[in-house]
């Protein structure tokens, strides 16, 4: 009988990160305990636990320690937050940014906590700098929703009117996300992204009531829409109660 020397486990292959993936990897393990736990709250022995590398290698790609770490992670987390508003402008307007709030609306579910701290600040690691970081997202966002109603760059930029409005609407996204937090995340996230969508085609019609440009803007998306989306199904239950105003119109008025 011949005997067979036991055969010893293939060795598991190592293979050194580069620079660039080492980085993401530790940016990675610190929004993921970010996501959850607010930053001043995250401690750089859990982040390289999390990461399942030492501390030391944690300081050497941030020696700004946790501030900078931080601040590496939230710039990473905001352009994730940013590339949520971007949507191929194709079909109607309002159904382009109900997926966009979709989208947006996930990331929050998903960042629960540190989406919270980042918003309402008061962290011991918020600076100049991290602010500057959000107002960026927040720009942007409205940058994107502006270029779906036609008035972002080229020849017909957005007028103050408009863009305030916007960028009002943003803030009511964002306020509206934290309550909804707050709530234990009711109602469902479709119901609210429904309810903020209505939201902003309530603000362009009051807005386009007293601005031309936002009257322009809201009579080319009208020529978009359809029916049984957004803006339709809420004319369908707007027009039966402003109805009911007839009575406050001039004409009605005179007629009396």
């Amino acid at each position: 009988m011949t005997s067979t020397a036991a055969v010893p486990p293939p060795r598991a292959t190592y293979r050194r990160l580069s620079v660039e993936e080492r980085r993401a990897q530790l940016l990675l393990a610190a929004l993921g305990l970010f996501a959850h736990r607010a930053p001043d709250e995250v401690s750089l022995d859990e982040v390289a636990v999390a990461a399942g590398v030492s501390r030391p290698l944690v300081y050497r790609y941030f020696p700004g320690g946790r501030q900078q770490l931080y601040e590496a992670a939230l710039g990473s987390a905001a352009d994730e937050l940013t590339l949520c508003f971007t949507e191929p402008p194709v079909g109607p307007p309002t159904e382009r940014v109900a997926r966009v709030l979709d989208r947006y609306l996930g990331f929050v579910d998903e960042h629960d906590t540190g989406f919270s701290a980042l918003l309402r600040g008061g962290s011991v690691v918020e600076t100049s700098r991290t602010t500057t970081i959000v107002d960026g997202v927040r720009r942007a966002a409205a940058d994107e929703i502006l270029r779906h109603l036609g008035r972002m760059g080229g020849e017909q930029p957005a007028g103050p009117r408009l863009r305030m409005m916007v960028r009002s609407w943003i803030a009511a996204v964002e306020a509206a996300s934290l309550i909804w937090l707050d709530d234990g995340k009711r109602p469902a996230a479709s119901e609210l992204r429904g309810w903020l969508v209505d939201h902003l085609i309530a603000l362009l019609a009051a807005t386009a009531a007293t601005d031309p440009e936002t009257a322009a803007v809201v009579n080319d998306l009208l020529a978009l829409e359809t029916s049984d989306g957004p803006a339709g199904q809420l004319a369908e239950r707007v027009i039966p109660i402003v109805a009911e105003a007839a009575h406050l119109l001039p004409a009605a008025a005179a007629s009396d």
